[in-house]
């Protein structure tokens, strides 16, 4: 009986989480991606505003108290996830479509240094900034109280008082979606 408990635990030990399964797989993908799902959160079930600060891959320090009253997207991304350059022209077009409204965009890079993060802005055309996130975790941290950062790419739009009010999870499935979060954000309260 002993030794049938000591293989059950010896064989739940063995259980690969499924980055170690893509290593063994040898796939080399390296990120864990999700389905692109929305969650959009009652304005009544909003937690805490996020106070969001770094530095930018331009050397820029950041402060979410700079962009205090606009709807924020911040998206976390890194340069070698596929969904992450997939998407990175959806996010740039909806970035440009409220150019001109009170949001702001802000990535959070999590795994590249700002040469890397500057080459992919380049690249694929993004022109809002992204704190580099890789040394010190501290903006990924930020969001850890109120809403997990489980993939790669999660997308999060934030109301005027800086609480997270929609999620996306994964890749964005197109731009329609995350401009209808943004849209619908500024017309709260309006």
């Amino acid at each position: 009986m002993a030794s049938a408990a000591v293989l059950a635990v010896s064989l739940t030990a063995c259980t690969a989480d499924p980055v170690a399964q893509q290593y063994l797989d040898g796939d080399g993908k390296g990120y864990i991606s999700a389905d692109g799902a929305v969650e959009e959160i009652p304005i009544d079930q909003r937690g805490d505003a996020v106070q969001l600060s770094g530095v930018t891959e331009d050397g820029v320090e950041f402060d979410s108290a700079d962009i205090a009253g606009d709807v924020t997207v911040v998206n976390f991304w890194y340069a070698g996830c596929a969904p992450c350059r997939v998407e990175a022209g959806d996010l740039e077009e909806v970035s440009q479509k409220y150019a001109d409204d009170d949001v702001s965009f802000v990535g959070v890079n999590i795994y590249d240094q700002a040469d890397t993060a500057k080459a992919f802005a380049k690249t694929y055309g993004v022109t809002y900034p992204s704190l580099i996130d890789v040394d010190s975790g501290d903006a990924k941290l930020a969001f850890a109280r109120v809403t997990p950062i489980n993939a790669t790419p999660t997308t999060l739009v934030l109301d005027k008082e800086g609480r997270v009010a929609a999620r996306i999870i994964g890749q964005l499935d197109g731009p329609s979606i995350l401009s209808t979060l943004v849209r619908d954000a500024l017309a709260e309260g309006a």
